[in-house]
């Protein structure tokens, strides 16, 4: 029978690669390769007959200028693909399905995911499953030689569907899990990109940009497809997941105006023309055979993996002891069958009979190690990990990395940006001063003409944001920034700034960007109408006016900025700033042309006027930071605004006490941060609460800091300096609205409405994934502790075990399975946000947890041992029905402390249940599935049937562990884990002999 069954296999599966391996055949040799590329196009698609998709492909991938000189420049190339290098393309539908048929979809072709059967292989090659489907058939074979078919299948059979159960469920858990992430990895990858269309910019997924796009880049974009610089300043990009290289590479028109999908911009601003996209691209190719890891193990995961490994070395010798136990007592013929007959006689007894008993009693002791291994507990992370991320998304937090999950219920501490986060980040101009007079209330016609015209080139030329009017000229739309965009409102609004006709009248040489260390940015530009050479700054106010040495007054009038003036203009930013709003400042110079074009001039400035911007804090955002604290998270405020602006705003939003100031320590500026000493750093970072004026530098500082005084720090960023800092924390949280790319790509969590109270909603999420598995495992070794115990004690004292394999395997289902469905699917609630943070030591099973689960593991063990030795006579029935009466009670304990194990602390466990849908669906459908194994499937289970009284006992006793679980909770136990008692008395014993 052996050997038929292996050369059937054999022959089946010879088959099915033979099927394979003709449907590969008849596949494309495109559709076959492991590596996906693109087809070269040769002929010109009829819509742009000048211009085919493999030359640009060539054209872009070989940075070839020669080539690119053949086609009259960027600007040819524009030509070819119908575009308007400043306006863009025309964007109906008829335009962009003509660019799409012609160069293809910004999308790429991954390599196919894992399919269902994959998952099933997989749960197939647990070696305790492989064991029970070889004890199995050889129990299938010899019973139904010994009973023959029609009888002979149930032993060996049950045991198969039992296991086909366990792998069936397993399987369409990961496949589940892992389609779920696909989803989650999908929208991570569709970003908003800004682009060029009919004169407008807007932004749009990256899906459909098509080829002749105009593209807008700032400092920590992506570059989300190929193309061609068109124009902007001081480009640099990193290439480096293209290239390896680290060195930052400038584009330009003139020697490299090559720009490839994947890439990031690291410094600079730049409009690029789009001329491939998705598998036309060199991103495209690699993309295409990358497949997205689902496989990553948590932290927990691991600590997990270690826990079931010990339990399990626990399983395996108690199945040993079984097995040698059984073993000893049947070749010593100390076992009968039903008939009361002696198993084993020696001689008499047939080989058959005894290969069909050894096999029963290894399939018996299998089970029981299949039992003791809670390999429940990974997959009760996987569900919890997979359940929380797909309701975090509806929470407004997408996460990137899973064991962000698990660690932010760790979190101790939580380093959060201003603007954005606590704030609004809608900002509107509310001040205005020229010179030291408030401009509030005023026209634009009470301002000097010159004074009035510098400001309009401040304000348009030293910008990355734009202005667009309709063609009606009636509605105007602002791009860029929040700050840009509120600037230049006003500046079109209040001062009658007409950006369209002053950028004609003027040429820009040179752009410094704006850069988070100097928070400053600056141009030089010169005049059409005169050819004067002006430069303008504009920045952060206490920076701009250390580089002034002059001031304009509201007459036009140039006045010196001796130290008198200056601490007026001190006292002026202070005032503005303590009112919450962000000071800029404006400065002129008029300076003479040079060659050197890339520095502009910062001395010597004047002074052309201060604005105050209002970002109001978030509704909300108050009473999220005390939820916070009051859950023993400390909340420090890190901005790169000035002081005064950042006390007002950490004591508004509650971070700061209004008696805490910068003489107790809990407001320090960046720069006297980073001076201190690593000691003094070290001494007062606790106390700090607020940092202003920081530079991302600062932030990692602190970051490293907090680590190292052993707290979990998660850490907020939206720019690409922030990447540094999101990397080091231990959870990094990306701005979705305001962050960049790189930043994004550096954390591990997404918070999609930049609101801090979305922050405060993770943590909690983090705190209720934690308390989830540790329910799952106190309901996990409940069932563990008091499996083995029975049988172990069973088996050497009566030598037979009472549970029967396939009954094992059901309790193995409905506690590893349903188990960790049903309780890793519990919701947050508000006592989880009234503990202290768990930090990196906590223990995974508290004090809490083991008196919880051994006073139920003890009843259990009991009441099913007094059934097992007194319940023949207790209630006069036979061996077979005292049997089905410890399985069902041994069941319908478990059914009955999964209530239990809803509530690890609190009294009520019923508190919220009818909220929880999944929960009750499950406990209806074990116990179903109960009453159809003991009433129904009398032989596949080993069962017989039982009637109301014999119910009503079951019930009853299993009843009992309610009332048990709610006065074992009276029991106070000490906060300090057993295990570390234990090992302190031992160091204390040692100590003293």
């Amino acid at each position: 029978m052996a050997f038929g069954f292996v050369y059937c296999s054999r022959a089946l599966l010879s088959h099915f690669k033979a099927s394979v391996a003709r449907k590969k055949s008849k596949v494309s040799p495109v559709q076959a390769s492991n590596r996906i590329v693109a087809i070269d196009v040769l002929e010109p698609h009829p819509c742009f007959p000048s211009v085919d998709q493999s030359s640009l492909t060539q054209l872009v991938k070989g940075k070839n200028l020669d080539q690119l000189a053949q086609f009259d420049g960027v600007e040819g190339v524009a030509s070819a693909l119908e575009t308007n290098v400043e306006s863009g393309i025309h964007a109906d539908d008829e335009d962009i399905l003509r660019r799409q048929e012609a160069f293809g979809r910004n999308t790429y072709q991954k390599p196919p995911t894992k399919g269902f059967f994959k998952f099933v292989w997989e749960a197939l090659k647990d070696p305790t499953i492989l064991i029970l489907m070889v004890c199995a058939g050889l129990s299938l074979g010899f019973g139904m030689k010994e009973h023959g078919p029609k009888e002979g299948w149930y032993d060996g059979g049950s045991i198969f569907v039992a296991v086909f159960l366990v792998i069936s469920v397993s399987a369409v858990s990961n496949f589940r899990q892992n389609r779920q992430f696909d989803k989650l990895s999908n929208v991570s990858n569709n970003i908003q990109v800004e682009v060029v269309r009919d004169g407008r910019r807007q932004h749009i997924s990256v899906y459909s940009i098509v080829v002749g796009d105009v593209i807008c880049l700032k400092i920590g974009d992506q570059v989300p497809a190929d193309g061609l610089f068109l124009d902007g300043q001081w480009l640099r990009v990193d290439e480096s997941s293209m290239t390896g290289e680290r060195d930052h590479v400038e584009v330009n028109r003139s020697h490299n105006p090559f720009l490839f999908s994947g890439t990031k911009v690291a410094d600079g601003y730049a409009r690029m023309l789009v001329t491939s996209v998705g598998m036309n691209t060199m991103w495209g190719e690699m993309m295409s055979t990358i497949s997205r890891d689902t496989d990553e193990q948590t932290p927990l995961q691991a600590r997990l993996n270690k826990l079931t490994s010990s339990i399990g070395k626990v399983g395996l010798a108690v199945a040993f002891l079984v097995l040698l136990v059984l073993l000893i007592r049947y070749f010593t013929g100390n076992t009968e069958d039903e008939n009361g007959n002696t198993e084993f006689n020696g001689s008499k007894t047939k080989a058959d009979d005894i290969i069909n008993a050894v096999v029963g009693i290894v399939a018996a002791a299998v089970t029981i190690v299949v039992v003791a291994i809670p390999e429940g507990l990974p997959l009760a992370v996987t569900l919890t990990l997979a359940y929380s991320m797909k309701r975090m998304m509806a929470d407004q937090a997408m996460v990137r990395k899973l064991s962000a999950c698990e660690t932010m219920g760790s979190a101790t501490t939580i380093c959060t940006d201003k603007t954005g986060t606590l704030t609004l980040n809608q900002m509107k101009v509310t001040k205005f001063w020229l010179g030291q007079e408030s401009m509030e209330g005023r026209s634009s016609t009470s301002i000097k003409e010159n004074v009035l015209e510098f400001l309009h080139q401040g304000v348009g030329l030293n910008t990355t944001g734009s202005v667009y009017r309709t063609t009606s000229g009636s509605d105007i739309e602002f791009s860029g920034s929040p700050t840009e965009k509120a600037i230049l409102s006003w500046a079109v609004l209040e001062l009658n700034m007409d950006m369209e006709k002053m950028k004609e009248g003027c040429r820009i040489l040179h752009v410094e960007a704006f850069n988070s260390e100097k928070k400053r940015s600056g141009v030089l530009m010169k005049k059409n109408a005169d050819d004067t050479v002006h430069v303008h700054w504009k920045g952060a106010a206490e920076m701009i006016l250390a580089m002034c040495s002059q001031y304009y007054d509201p007459t036009g009038e140039i006045k010196a900025l001796d130290d008198t003036e200056r601490s007026r203009f001190d006292r002026l930013i202070q005032g503005m700033a303590a009112s919450s709003l962000r000071c800029i400042a404006f400065a002129h110079k008029q300076v003479q042309e040079t060659a050197e074009d890339d520095k502009i001039d910062d001395k010597c400035l004047t002074l052309l006027g201060l604005v105050g911007l209002k970002d109001p804090c978030r509704p909300g955002v108050k009473k999220a930071v005390e939820d916070c604290q009051y859950a023993g998270v400390n909340i420090k405020m890190i901005t790169g605004d000035n002081v005064f602006t950042a006390r007002a705003i950490a004591t508004e939003c509650g971070i700061l006490k209004p008696n805490e100031d910068m003489n107790s320590g809990a407001v320090v500026e960046g720069v006297e941060f980073r001076n201190y000493t690593p000691e003094e750093r070290m001494e007062k970072v606790d106390k700090i609460c607020v940092m202003a004026r920081s530079s991302p530098f600062d932030k990692l500082l602190m970051v490293q800091c907090l680590k190292q005084k052993g707290h979990v720090v998660a850490v907020t960023g939206d720019g690409t300096n922030d990447a540094p800092a999101l990397k080091e924390a231990d959870i990094g949280l990306s701005m979705g609205i305001q962050g960049t790319e790189v930043a994004k790509q550096s954390s591990d969590i997404v918070i999609l409405d930049d609101n801090f109270a979305s922050v405060a909603t993770v943590l909690r999420w983090g705190r209720c994934v934690y308390n989830n598995i540790q329910k799952f495992i106190q309901f996990q070794l409940t069932v563990n502790v008091a499996a083995l115990v029975i049988n172990f004690v069973a088996a050497v004292s009566a030598g037979e075990v009472p549970l029967t394999a396939v009954q094992l395997l059901w309790v193995n289902l409905i506690m590893d399975t349903l188990g960790a469905l049903a309780l890793s699917t519990e919701r947050p609630t508000k006592e989880l946000m009234n503990k202290k943070p768990v930090g990196r030591t906590g223990p995974l099973i508290t004090n809490i947890m083991w008196r919880n689960l051994l006073a139920q593991a003890l009843y259990q063990i009991a009441v099913l041992l007094t059934l097992q030795f007194g319940g023949e006579e207790i209630f006069g029935v036979n061996a077979k029905v005292r049997d089905t009466l410890i399985f069902n009670t041994f069941v319908l304990c478990q059914v009955f402390n999964e209530f239990n194990a809803r509530k690890l602390e609190k009294k009520n466990v019923f508190e919220g249940i009818h909220k929880n849908k999944l929960f009750l669906g499950i406990i209806g459908i074990t116990v179903i599935l109960q009453v159809v194994m003991v009433e129904f499937l009398k032989k596949f289970a080993n069962t017989e049937r039982l009637n109301w009284g014999q119910w009503g006992v079951c019930i009853g006793f299993a009843a009992v562990s309610w009332p048990i679980g709610w006065l074992v909770k009276y029991i106070p136990v000490p906060e300090t884990p057993f295990f570390s008692l234990l090992k302190w008395q031992k160091l204390k014993y040692m100590y003293r002999r």
